[in-house]
Parts: structure tokens; C-alpha cells; sequence
């Protein structure tokens, strides 16, 4: 499933631009994620207010950014619902050099974990594994390195980048609604 053609860092970037609102893109998707993955209410656009408490300090977004937001938002959700859709972080392209798109995967990381600590204030109460994944996150959230443009470093980004994709499904699954009678396919025999 290919990522509809308004959602790309640079429309998301140009609306936030236009809104006068100084969040890098990233942190946008990344805090938007972190809110449906701590099951944030689906119903009445209950992400607005949280994202919006944290990236244009409770204001209201402004119409051109909360559209592109909540087209961010549904397929963030369909995408973390379904493993076969292929839920990836925004991040900028692998023709970016390396150095920028590993500050844009800790910038994700970061805002990732604030949305979900926001929705789901028992993080430590999650399960073993969610717990050894956040903390695995706040890790790479606070990762400054110099990075070399070669092989090696970009194998290391590639299984980051990987661990945090997974991380984020693996707390959907935990924090996430619960699937509805209609997804389940089971068959009662009488």
C-alpha cells in the first residue's frame, strides 16, 4: 500500500510552514503515531487535541494542516492495524545523507514516546516486552552519533529502523483498540 500522494514530509513540512509552527515534520508523524499507539479514541477526531496540545500549544490547527493531519492519521491507523500494509515512520528518504535521516529517526523516536506516554500514562504497567521496547526507544530517542556514510552505518540504520517500525506495531497491538467483532473471523458451530 503506497503512501497517498499528500502524505510526504514535504506537504506535511509546507503546511506547518504556512501554520507558523516550528515542528519538524518527523516529530509530527512521530507524536501522531505515539498517540494511536497508546489508543488514543478514534471517535470525534479525539487525536486533535492532544496533537495539538503538543505542537501549537493547544490551539486549534489550522484547516489545511488538520486535513493533511488526519489523512496522516487514517493511514497511520490502517497501517498499524494491518502488518501487510507496511506501517514505516515518515522519515526522509534514503537519498537524504545518512547523518540527517539518523537525527530525523531520533526526532521520530522522541515524539513518538510523548505521544504515547500522553494516551497511555501506564506504560510501566504494559507488558514485559512493551516495557524493554520503550525502553529500548528512549535509547535510541537520545542517540548522537557521528555518522559515516558507508556500508556499515547504513546496515546499522536500516535494523533501527526496523526495530523502531516494529516497536511502534508492537505497542499498537498492546495500547491499540481492540479489534471489533467485524475483523474477527471466528465461526461459532452450533
Amino acid at each position: 500500500m503506497a503512501n497517498p500522494p499528500s502524505i510526504c514530509i514535504e506537504n506535511l513540512k509546507a503546511a506547518l510552514n504556512h501554520a507558523e509552527i516550528g515542528q519538524h515534520p518527523v516529530e509530527v508523524h512521530g507524536a501522531l503515531v505515539g498517540l494511536i499507539a497508546g489508543g488514543v479514541e478514534s471517535q470525534q477526531d479525539g487525536w486533535h487535541k492532544p496533537l495539538a496540545d503538543l505542537m501549537h500549544d493547544g490551539q486549534p490547527l489550522p484547516a489545511e494542516l488538520k486535513h493533511l493531519v488526519a489523512d496522516m492519521y487514517q493511514d497511520a491507523t490502517a497501517r498499524l492495524a494491518d502488518v501487510e500494509f507496511g506501517f514505516v515512520p515518515m522519515l526522509p528518504e534514503e537519498e537524504e545523507p545518512l547523518a540527517d535521516r539518523v537525527e530525523a529517526l531520533s526526532l521520530w523516536t522522541q515524539s513518538f514516546l510523548t505521544g504515547l506516554a500522553i494516551i497511555q500514562p501506564k506504560l510501566n504497567k504494559g507488558s514485559a516486552d512493551v516495557r524493554e521496547v520503550i525502553q529500548d526507544l528512549a535509547e535510541i530517542a537520545r542517540v548522537e552519533l557521528d555518522v559515516t556514510e558507508d556500508e556499515e552505518s547504513e546496515a546499522a540504520y536500516m535494523e533501527i529502523l526496523e526495530f523502531v517500525r516494529m516497536a511502534a506495531i508492537l505497542c499498537y497491538s498492546e495500547f491499540g483498540p481492540e479489534p471489533s467483532a467485524d475483523n474477527q473471523e471466528e465461526k461459532v458451530i452450533h
